[in-house]
């Protein structure tokens, strides 16, 4: 497996090279494509469809598009002027429509959006087993190649702009798009870098003087940030081919702006280089590519934890998907065997190139995929999701943080009802925003998922075409058949009735504690 870096590398070349097309709705492929290849040879393309077709276009060699470019011909502006941009952004239209229109036919078009649930919940009815129903889930929600080129075309283009200020800047996609645990229709985050730059100025000084550039200098970091943001805003605001909604939020932590990219359909966020950011997005990355287990658990607990109104897509005293990933690693950490190693692992196989320290923090760990051994562990993922809401479903989240650096729980520093370490910044939780409620909604959701798991008959649900599984757990409860619930009341549940509300009860005596018990 490649490096991180490696990929991000490979991935901004390639999208060096790439062009968007707006086509015609009666195309035919072949011609386009013979057109295309005149000005170079075509490496990939494919089509996708976001308010008319569109097609990708990645050139095996960059100076192909100056050559299509060239050909390209300004809009004419009967009634509106034009901003005589000139980006990588092409429309092409039928110059004899009735004729050409009768050649078109349908092409192929990329899915750039996930299937809704109740669609995915038919489906997994139909697998042999809570594995296979992992996958399928898995498969029909991550991130697709042609997604991913799209997410680092856009980046591209934004950075298209940036090159006018700052020639030597870069625009990174992190986050989601890249550390292999996005879904299909998150927001593309991404952020100016500046390292090339620095890189450039620690080159050992020849000769008899000490040369610097002449530069403007302002008081602190972050207002320089504001500033640069506010430009390049600007910049797309009033430039920008298919930028709209742009908005300009300089005052928070970490300012930024934020777009909608109508050309790409993504809702975008670009902010300066964050690098304990990247490095996050790094970790994940290896968590991801170590086992197959650790990216279908992930999706399935957060596609469950979405149904169940766990999570949202608004800010607020909810869990979010970050500190949910972080729970199944942490949970896969725990596992005998350990499926996945612990963050202070990491660090310890890590050489030299690795070694990281940023704002104080020390960020380094491993790079080198093969230099991890990879788990004895075999368990299936059948067992992994019952034994996830288990272990969840009875942690002592009252006395007990998250430590994915140990890999062990310890003891909470100050009262949040939910603690999880920043990797990292080893003295923030992020998980800091999530409230009482919210934590007790997440226990009792995740009791009654193990319940169900444990409890269910596989075989004759399938023959009643009932969901089982994770089907089961994807449909809001009571839903899917409330004479169940209503006996489960009477039975066995009742245990889990009683030990939740035992469990409220300390919460709520707990909560009205001022300190916390080490």
């Amino acid at each position: 497996k490649k490096t991180f870096t490696e990929v991000q590398t490979e991935r901004l070349e390639q999208a060096e090279r790439t062009v968007l097309i707006k086509c015609p709705q009666k195309l035919n492929e072949k011609k386009l494509l013979q057109y295309l290849s005149s000005h170079g040879n075509i490496k990939s393309h494919f089509f996708f469809e976001n308010r008319g077709i569109h097609a990708l276009i990645e050139f095996s060699e960059k100076n192909s598009i100056a050559s299509l470019q060239d050909a390209i011909g300004i809009p004419s502006a009967a009634e509106h002027h034009v901003v005589p941009f000139k980006s990588r952004l092409f429309t092409f239209t039928l110059k004899n429509p009735v004729s050409q229109a009768a050649e078109g036919t349908p092409v192929h078009l990329s899915p750039q959006s996930h299937i809704p649930v109740k669609e995915l919940v038919q489906k997994l009815c139909h697998a042999d087993s809570i594995s296979s129903q992992m996958y399928i889930l898995l498969n029909n929600y991550q991130l697709t190649e042609e997604n991913i080129k799209l997410r680092f075309l856009a980046c591209s283009l934004v950075r298209d702009f940036t090159r006018a200020y700052f020639p030597d800047s870069m625009v990174k996609p992190f986050g989601s798009s890249v550390n292999t645990f996005g879904k299909l229709g998150c927001d593309v985050d991404m952020f100016l870098d500046f390292h090339d730059i620095q890189k450039h100025a620690t080159k050992t000084k020849k000769g008899p003087f000490e040369m610097e550039y002449q530069m403007k200098r302002l008081p602190s970091e972050r207002l320089a940030t504001q500033k640069i943001l506010s430009v390049i805003g600007d910049c797309l605001d009033n430039f920008g081919p298919g930028c709209v909604s742009v908005q300009k939020i300089l005052h928070a932590r970490c300012p930024l702006v934020k777009f909608s990219h109508q050309p790409t359909g993504f809702q975008c966020d670009l902010s300066v280089s964050n690098s304990i950011a990247i490095k996050s997005s790094e970790l994940l990355y290896i968590y991801g590519c170590l086992d197959s287990r650790v990216r279908a658990l992930v999706f399935s607990v957060r596609c469950w934890a979405r149904v169940h109104g766990l999570t949202n897509s608004v800010p607020g005293n909810w869990i979010t998907n970050f500190s949910l990933t972080l729970l199944v690693i942490f949970f896969l950490q725990k596992r005998s065997p350990p499926i996945i190693p612990t963050l202070d692992q990491l660090k310890e196989l890590a050489d030299e190139k690795d070694k990281h320290v940023i704002g104080g923090y020390d960020c380094s760990f491993v790079s080198d995929l093969s230099k991890i051994n990879p788990t004895k562990n075999t368990e299936t993922l059948d067992v992994l999701l019952g034994d996830f809401f288990e272990y969840f479903g009875n942690f002592d989240f009252r006395r007990n943080s998250i430590n994915l650096r140990k890999g062990k729980e310890v003891n909470k520093p100050e009262s949040s009802p939910l603690y999880i370490w920043n990797p990292f910044e080893q003295d923030l939780n992020i998980s800091k925003n999530v409230n009482q409620p919210q934590l007790e909604k997440f226990v009792a959701m995740a009791r009654e998922s193990a319940w169900i798991l444990q409890k269910e008959d596989k075989t004759q649900q399938m023959i009643n075409e009932e969901p089982w599984g994770l089907a089961a757990l994807l449909v809001p409860f009571g839903k899917s058949n409330s004479n169940k619930v209503k006996n489960r009341m009477k039975g066995t549940g009742s245990e889990t009735i009683r030990s939740l509300l035992d469990s409220l009860k300390l919460n709520n005596a707990n909560s009205q504690q001022k300190t916390v018990g080490k």
